[in-house]
């Protein structure tokens, strides 16, 4: 018998039948599974259908597991268009997983478009590769062996209709290791039928809620198996008894943003509260009439204040902590990107009114996403309404983001800071916030996020997006191990 089932979800495209072919042809590859709706009856050479949709459901997964009699399952995702294996492509896959023990194997792959084929490379996978939307590429292998002992450990397959592979790879994945072959072993095209602003807000919109309670639930089981989730409980924030100059600062991190800064300062500048506040933007040496701008501005209003650090090489984070150890900083810091704008006057008086009420470490609003003419575009409001008290924390480590304004209480911030860099510094500082402390969240927008062409992350190439991705991935890594660390008493 040869090492392999294939399993590639029905489509009713052209290139489906030319991927048969090219699946049914290939040596290692026994059979092939194909999902499909009971009213379809797709018959080919090596092939056997399945009355399930898709391998996401765990009814899917089941009749897969059932009908498989090979060592190895290598799935297509039901995204891909035309697929071409390298030479021995297939071998390669069983030979690796074979080798390594490893559970699950991946590799780099060349992306087909109108234009050609470029190379995709993939990031490797490490313990906090645990978004539900990590990229395997279209083809991912996963070994039958370390599926069954994965289901025998640590439970079967959770009834559920989006999440069963999500399931199915957390589970493997603790006690085997997840392989990237880095190479590009194969050609494919892929059409997810979403774009750019689409594909980052995702896991926001409203239309996948469903699919993303599934997601919680499955990764909130994973986090108890490796020991890593959070019950319920934080420690209180230290209430600081000696004086800030204000009670709170918004602090805008600028550089080259001179056609949207004066608009996000005003917007600061006209918040109307309860308490005094300043304006603190950091201006990270801007060469493009940014610094003229900001200087004119603060000759204006003397609660701006306008900083240019000593030091070159600093990112937004870096940014922040000068901003945080300035001796005009107020009790609360509160963000305002350099592109954005507070959706009303009294957004800031809001955030500090539950600073006030409640003593969080930190708070986190809500948000419109706009465009440059600040017409509201999908998803409209992100308001993050799946963190709760109850899992919010836990559930923190699944997602990408965790919405904005973010305002901080500045002594806890001073001893934590941000790390230095562009991407991520604030979920980082959020992860380890929550690990110990409250997080307050408000779910009315504040908020204008603007969608334009000049965003830091509007045209990444893959080698930019896969960075942004492996940083975020390093800090979740770091924040398990210290969570574990913490519940064994370490």
């Amino acid at each position: 018998m040869k090492p392999l089932t294939v399993v590639a979800p029905y489509s009713g495209e052209p290139h489906f039948e030319k991927n048969m072919a090219v699946f049914s042809a290939a040596g290692p590859a026994e059979e092939i599974l194909v999902p499909c709706p009971e009213t379809v009856r797709f018959a080919g050479r090596r092939c056997r259908s399945l009355a399930a949709p898709d391998f996401s459901s765990s009814r899917g997964l089941r009749l897969i597991l059932e009908a498989c009699r090979t060592p190895y399952l290598l799935f297509l995702s039901p995204r891909t268009g035309e697929f071409l294996p390298g030479e021995n492509a297939l071998d390669r896959f069983c030979e690796v997983a074979g080798s390594t023990g490893a559970g699950v194997v991946y590799s780099d792959f060349y992306e087909l478009s109108r234009t050609g084929k470029t190379p995709h490379p993939l990031n490797d996978y490490q313990p906090g590769s645990v978004r539900d939307d990590f990229d395997f590429g279209p083809l991912v292998l996963f070994s039958v062996a370390a599926i069954r002992e994965a289901l025998r450990k640590h439970g079967d397959i959770p009834e559920v209709e989006f999440a069963g592979l999500y399931d199915l790879r957390l589970k493997v994945s603790i006690d085997h290791a997840v392989h990237h072959i880095r190479q590009p072993l194969y050609t494919a095209g892929v059409d997810d039928g979403a774009d750019h602003i689409e594909k980052i807000f995702s896991y926001v919109d409203r239309r996948n809620e469903s699919r993303q309670k599934e997601m919680e639930k499955v990764f909130t089981e994973y986090l108890k198996a490796i020991d890593a989730y959070l019950a319920p409980r934080f420690r209180a924030v230290e209430r600081v008894p000696y004086p800030f100059p204000v009670e709170a600062s918004v602090v805008i991190p600028v550089r080259n943003r001179k056609e949207t800064i004066a608009g996000a300062v005003q917007s600061a500048l006209s918040q109307r509260t309860k308490y005094p506040f300043n304006v603190i933007v950091v201006d990270n040496h801007s060469t493009d009439g940014t610094t003229s701008v900001l200087g004119e501005l603060a000759r204006r209003h003397p609660s701006l204040r306008h900083v240019v650090p000593a030091r070159r090489d600093l990112g937004i984070g870096g940014c922040w902590n000068e901003a945080l150890l300035s001796e005009a900083c107020g009790r609360y810091t509160v963000q305002l990107d350099s592109d954005d704008l507070y959706s009303g006057p009294d957004s800031l008086q809001k955030i500090l009114d539950l600073f006030h009420r409640d003593n969080p470490a930190m708070v986190i609003g809500s948000y419109t996403v706009v465009d440059a003419d600040l017409q509201v575009i999908p998803p409209g409001l992100v308001d993050h309404r799946e963190w709760t008290d109850e899992n919010g924390r836990n559930n923190a480590l699944r997602v990408n983001g965790l919405g904005a304004p973010r305002a901080f209480n500045t002594s806890l911030m001073r001893k934590i800071g941000f790390p230095d860099v562009s991407y991520g510094e604030d979920y980082a500082a959020a992860l380890r916030i929550c690990r110990e402390y409250r997080i307050g969240r408000i779910f009315e927008s504040l908020y204008w996020c603007r969608r334009w062409s000049g965003n830091t992350d509007a045209s990444l190439t893959i080698e930019e997006a896969n960075r942004n991705d492996a940083f975020k991935d390093g800090v979740r890594t770091a924040e398990i191990r210290a969570r574990q660390r913490m519940n064994r008493g370490a």
